[in-house]
């Protein structure tokens, strides 16, 4: 009863919940089954109450159901496929996110639009030096400004979360807006802080819930407040793009949205899909992609050093080594295999994206034996297997050597795919790799991170708190100078 009065934003819940399971039973009853063998799966009703809870119990089910399975997120069917790099059709638009993008923008859009968008924001980036020489430039100027936060608090514990949110952000900014902001810049707060805010409510078992019964949105609290958040962050966005407007020169692109309104002035046609709409919607997409994940990565990669001093004592061995104390550059990354390898390693047991978005079957179709119908959604738990017992050694645990071959040499490894696979993979892959290991190294050349006094490292809890992506739970670190 607690839970569902956090849920709702109204007392009868129990007259709501009696009315949403008459409703399962009449839909259970009334629906077609496939004319094939559909994959197996827990019975609907109960046997899915826990994706309300947890999404991470997919991973859970598919050890009793197999690598295909059938899971019933209301009266939704979905297919899930455990570690298979397959696609399917189209992207299907849970209802939370057709309400944030309409259909624009470059995470959940589809057809000619999401082409054109997608298109146009790779070869934008490019032009703007994304994974190369002058994004490297903006964040090695970026670690300066984060180290100084860093020192300031003097190796007294302190919550690394905001310092860095507001250094990978500046990254993007950069990129789409044209300049970095002062983390002093009340706007600025507000931006990174609605995207922080939207990403752990668009996890919340309220908005699942949503997604299941979309009428359901005006009652529920967290569907209300995401909403608002939504509608201020438009906002806000639209009046950074109208700074930008007023200050338009054709021979002097700044960044991304000078190139959107420029192309928006060369087609001028009555009809293209370079519109506001399409403008807000994908500056916002970048945003939140560009910042969360990457920063996400960064908390737990120092998390884990705290966590393993030993394995941190290593990366500042053949970091002092390699360096002598001078800034890391991409360049360094091949004479840094064990630094490289750790890097890796926290990205795989971080596993911050356990479930990748959604995909639709445009037509029927037969896999591994079963038959999957037109129009059922289907998710490729693409990260599961980064846990996957058959391809890591020691999956549960934090081992660079999963890595390393027998030499000490880097090695790749195929079920390594945290940036997802196929036409729909991460935009901003290469920059993020850039961000996560010059910032990384970087902070482990100026820093050693420890946990606070009275608390040890077996102390240090590493389950996450479950939002749209897998973030540690809230903790204080002490960044130690090494002088």
């Amino acid at each position: 009863m607690a839970l569902l009065q956090e849920l709702f934003q109204f007392p009868s819940t129990v007259t709501l919940l009696a009315a949403l399971l008459l409703f399962l039973v009449f839909w259970l009853l009334s629906t077609n089954h496939s004319p094939g063998k559909e994959p197996p799966g827990p019975l609907p009703l109960i046997g899915n109450l826990l994706q309300l809870i947890k999404v991470l119990s997919l991973l859970q089910l598919s050890e009793k159901y197999g690598s295909v399975f059938t899971v019933h997120f209301g009266p939704k069917k979905v297919v899930v496929l455990n570690g298979f790099k397959t696609e399917f059709g189209e992207r299907d638009i849970f209802p939370l996110f057709y309400d944030v993008t309409e259909g624009h923008g470059v995470l959940f859009s589809n057809g000619d639009s999401w082409k054109e968008m997608r298109r146009f924001a790779l070869s934008t980036l490019r032009d703007l030096g994304m994974g190369k020489r002058g994004s490297e430039e903006k964040i090695i100027e970026e670690i300066h400004y984060m180290s100084e936060v860093f020192e300031n608090f003097k190796g007294e514990p302190f919550d690394t979360t905001r310092a860095v949110n507001y250094s990978v952000s500046n990254i993007i900014s950069a990129i789409v807006y044209g300049s970095r902001f002062a983390y002093d810049d009340p706007e600025f707060q507000r931006l990174v802080n609605l995207a922080n805010e939207s990403t752990i409510l668009a996890g919340s078992p309220a908005i699942q819930l949503y997604n299941m019964f979309p009428r359901l949105g005006p009652w529920l609290k967290d569907w209300v407040t995401l909403m608002k958040i939504v509608k201020s962050n438009i906002e806000q966005v639209k009046g950074l793009v109208k700074n930008l407007q007023e200050t338009l020169n054709a021979e002097d692109r700044r960044c991304l949205v000078d190139s959107f309104l420029i192309r928006q002035q060369e087609i001028k046609q009555e009809f293209s899909y370079y519109h506001e709409k399409n403008l807000i919607i994908t500056v916002s997409n970048l945003f939140g992609a560009g910042t969360d994940t990457t920063a996400t990565t960064l908390h737990w990669g120092l998390l884990l050093m705290a966590k393993y001093p030993d394995i941190q004592d290593r990366v500042q061995e053949e970091l002092d080594m390699v360096t002598g104390g001078r800034q890391t550059r991409v360049v360094d990354r091949k004479n840094l295999p064990y630094t490289d390898a750790v890097i890796h390693e926290i990205q795989r047991l971080a596993n911050i994206v356990p479930m990748s978005l959604p995909h639709i079957t445009s037509c029927d179709v037969v896999f591994r034996g079963y038959h999957i119908k037109k129009g059922t959604t289907v998710i490729p738990l693409l990260t599961s297997v980064l846990y996957d017992e058959s391809e890591w050694e020691t999956p549960h645990t934090f081992n660079p050597g999963h890595f390393l071959d027998d030499q000490g040499r880097f090695r790749r490894r195929d079920a390594f795919l945290p940036f997802s696979a196929g036409r729909r993979a991460c935009l901003g892959e290469s920059l993020a790799r850039m961000e996560l290991f010059l910032f990384f190294t970087s902070l482990l050349q100026k820093f050693r991170f420890t946990p606070p006094p009275g608390v040890s490292e077996s102390d240090l809890d590493l389950t996450p708190a479950v939002g749209f992506t897998l973030s540690p739970s809230p903790h204080k670190l002490c960044a130690v100078s090494r002088g």
